[in-house]
């Protein structure tokens, strides 16, 4: 396997906070499931950020597909992010007035390429979404045009799991998304997030304080292995 993220030297501070972050080095293969666990505060959200292009280090790089992301303005790293990576929120972070559908197909409304791969692999961006769905477990044909406010807790889940998946990004972030459900709903769920991301050869970068997941995962790592900053909490 070869390397789909790497940092070196990363740091990252809040204005007029201490370091929080402090990683010298750090690499998630292609196609490999991690786990990273650490406490509420430890900086795990400020990592993803980071990751995905939302904020950008103090120092260091950010190597993501061999782009260092560090080196890129807000705007190009914007669109490198919906290009390739797919974020599942801990509250899943739905459009509550769109569909089911709608939802899911998002990424590809915003992403050209995501909308190629979507119809290379299914013929079309909505066969892409229906299938998807229907690997998670959301079969029933009635469901894609329901709001996705009249979701349960579950289904909103696999929704927003179905939209980070379309269109095969190579990386796809899970931060805290089954903090809601209980023991066997959230390894049910695992199973087939770990199915779709080797059909579409991502790698998953999951994120939680629940160790009792960790032997699921290919490795699993706790973020104070990696960081050499320490801060009591996290803003």
């Amino acid at each position: 396997m070869s390397a789909l993220i790497e940092l070196s030297e990363l740091g990252f501070a809040w204005p007029g906070q201490p370091e929080l972050l402090d990683i010298p080095a750090f690499a998630l293969q292609r196609g490999e499931s991690l786990f990273l666990k650490g406490p509420s505060g430890s900086g795990k959200t400020t990592l993803l950020g980071l990751l995905g292009g939302v904020q950008k280090p103090a120092r260091g790089s950010i190597q993501l597909l061999g782009k260092d992301l560090s080196q890129m303005s807000a705007g190009a790293r914007d669109h490198f992010r919906v290009d390739h990576t797919g974020y599942i929120f801990q509250q899943f972070n739905l459009l509550p007035f769109l569909s089911v559908r709608e939802n899911v197909e998002l990424p590809c409304h915003f992403s050209k390429l995501r909308s190629q791969r979507a119809k290379q692999r299914h013929g079309s961006v909505d066969q892409a979404a229906s299938t998807l769905l229907a690997h998670l477990g959301l079969q029933d044909p009635q469901l894609l045009s329901r709001r996705a406010d009249a979701l349960s807790i579950g289904q909103q889940q696999r929704v927003a799991a179905a939209r980070a998946l379309i269109g095969q990004p190579e990386l796809v972030i899970a931060d805290e998304p089954t903090s809601a459900l209980d023991t066997d709903a959230r390894e049910a769920f695992l199973q087939l997030l770990f199915a779709e991301c080797r059909e579409a050869g991502s790698s998953l970068l999951f994120v939680s304080h629940d160790q009792s997941l960790a032997p699921l995962f290919d490795r699993s790592l706790s973020l104070a292995e990696l960081n050499r900053a320490t801060r009591p909490t996290e803003i």
